[in-house]
């Protein structure tokens, strides 16, 4: 991913081995000159190598030395391979393998941060919850979603922690309704609106009514610039800034939460992929510099992540799905393509 936190540089350092240890000799050295390209690309990248080459090491040593008696002796009692070319095969996909399930938390941490575990509101790999609040607001979340409820005399808040969020905003002149990320703040001046949790930004979809956006940068100082957003409008909100308004169909967005469903039309596949990962038990591991070009328009089922991933692959003959284990796989382009 663009820019991993220190647990999908482990992931993606146990993945590599899966690569650098296939059976055929072009794949394995392409696969060896971007694994040198990704370690010097970053020290933490290096760091999180150095074991991983060293296991590395010994699976290609078994491979140069199909007789060697220590290594064969090692892989046999552990693997029961029939041959050196499988022995080292079983021995990569069972490195990893032991790799994920040996340390849990990394993978825990990753969907389900402490934030997540804190939150008033929180739905896991695959939920959907809809809830009324004490001032009759309904507020919808989906997959891997923690939000935190903020409510006083004067104020009506919810912070969003991760995932997405449909609010209906109940009527109370004497008290704002505000909706919180890290990247800004958006006052209803409505009834109904989406929010999403994105890589380093928000996205706000308006479906009623109107939304005013400011952003961290302008709560901070105190500023009182805002931006309004009407309906059938979205907005991209980062930190400092917000993306040009852009128009959406309200309905097709309201369609598709109510039908777990996910329409996309013109955006990045890494913006699809992160998605459908938020969606689905696992890690989905991707290369963000070699898909940044390719963009997707697309009606994917939410509630059916794999379907929805073969849907992608079926309609980019470019794209390629490997799956290591059942809560890991890997997206990228196929060489040569």
């Amino acid at each position: 991913m663009a820019a991993p936190s220190p647990s999908p540089i482990a992931a993606q350092a146990a993945q590599w081995i899966v690569q650098l240890s296939c059976d055929d000799a072009a794949e394995r050295q392409a696969a060896r000159r971007a694994f040198d390209a990704w370690k010097a690309a970053d020290p933490r990248h290096a760091a999180a190598a150095a074991g991983m080459e060293r296991l590395l090491g010994q699976a290609e040593a078994v491979r140069a030395n199909g007789t060697g008696e220590p290594g064969r002796a090692a892989l046999a009692a552990a693997l029961n391979a029939r041959s050196t070319r499988s022995r080292v095969k079983k021995y990569a996909a069972a490195a990893l393998l032991g790799f994920v399930l040996a340390a849990p938390a990394w993978v825990a941490l990753q969907a389900y941060p402490p934030a997540w575990l804190m939150a008033d509101l929180r739905t896991g790999a695959g939920q959907w919850k809809t809830q009324v609040l004490d001032d009759g607001s309904r507020i919808s979340i989906n997959s891997g979603t923690a939000v935190n409820l903020r409510y006083d005399a004067r104020l009506r808040a919810l912070e969003l922690v991760q995932g997405e969020i449909l609010v209906e905003v109940a009527k109370d002149a004497a008290r704002p309704f505000l909706v919180e990320t890290r990247d800004g703040s958006m006052r209803a001046l409505g009834t109904k609106f989406l929010v999403s949790r994105e890589e380093g930004a928000t996205r706000l979809s308006v479906l009623e009514s109107r939304v005013s956006v400011q952003t961290d940068a302008q709560r901070r100082s105190g500023s009182r610039e805002a931006i309004v957003v009407e309906a059938g409008q979205a907005v991209r909100i980062r930190p400092d800034g917000t993306d040009p308004i852009a128009a959406v169909d309200a309905s097709q967005i309201e369609d598709g939460w109510k039908q777990h469903r996910l329409f996309v039309h013109d955006r990045p596949l890494a913006d699809v992929l992160d998605t459908l990962a938020r969606h689905r038990s696992g890690l989905v591991q991707y290369d963000a510099q070699a898909i940044a070009g390719i963009r997707i328009s697309a009606v994917l089922p939410l509630d059916d992540t794999d379907r929805a991933l073969q849907l992608l692959a079926a309609n980019l003959p470019s794209l390629r799905v490997r799956r290591f284990t059942p809560y890991f796989l890997r997206v990228d382009v196929a060489p040569g393509r």
